[in-house]
């Protein structure tokens, strides 16, 4: 069983830092139009948005749901990093994510996105990979479910609801999220293999099977 001992200083600033810039957004729609990830703009040199939009949120649901997944898990990977490898896997991440999303609607100019997901995806998989027996819950399975199930799981259910466009979620970034986790923990920590070879194996398959025929698979869902 992990048990948290509190707050690490870290998390704490990215989630306040959460909280003050997705508050001004709230407040004011020209500062979050030009901070958010538009597809148009990034692609006219506005690559900052690709940093700015993780910080912005569309709701105040939307932001909790991320800072108290940051948390949780946040708190399990600290612990096993110093904080540049914590804030790399972090920010690495959510440039993943951002990434991902850019090259799978490079086409939307007008594709639009706000959220902290792609980071803390990335830090949610890096835990599943410290500690891959954890219990988690894929929803709508309200059933516990090894870390290692969960994360192939996650994995092919965002390949899915990618494709077919499922609700107003960023499935792209989520998925860029997790190959962004996947990688840097495997860098800077290589042990963790060892932890369960088969689920890495997985994972790293499914990765370089979307990498390498994401668009054959498109057409295919079309």
């Amino acid at each position: 069983m992990i048990y948290l001992r509190g707050m690490n200083t870290i998390i704490l600033v990215l989630i306040v830092s959460n909280v003050l810039v997705s508050y001004k957004g709230f407040q004011d729609i020209l500062f979050f139009n030009r901070y958010k990830f538009q597809i148009g703009k990034i692609l006219e040199g506005e690559k900052l948005r690709m940093i700015t939009s993780g910080f912005l949120h569309g709701s105040w649901l939307h932001l909790g749901l991320n800072m108290y997944a940051l948390y949780l898990f946040g708190s399990i990977v600290v612990n096993h990093f110093s904080t540049t490898n914590f804030l790399l896997i972090y920010f690495g991440s959510m440039l993943a994510g951002a990434s991902y999303a850019l090259y799978r609607n490079k086409n939307d100019h007008y594709y639009s996105a706000v959220g902290a997901s792609g980071a803390v995806i990335g830090i949610v998989f890096s835990a599943i990979m410290l500690y891959p027996d954890m219990e988690l819950i894929l929803f709508p399975i309200p059933i516990p479910l090894p870390g290692y199930v969960f994360g192939i799981g996650y994995l092919l259910y965002s390949i899915y609801g990618m494709k077919e466009q499922l609700g107003n979620v960023g499935h792209s970034a989520h998925l860029g999220g997790a190959m962004g986790g996947y990688v840097l923990t495997i860098f800077l920590k290589p042990y963790v293999v060892n932890n369960n070879i088969l689920m890495i194996i997985v994972m790293g398959a499914i990765i370089a099977g979307l990498l390498l025929f994401g668009d054959r698979l498109e057409r295919g869902f079309k």
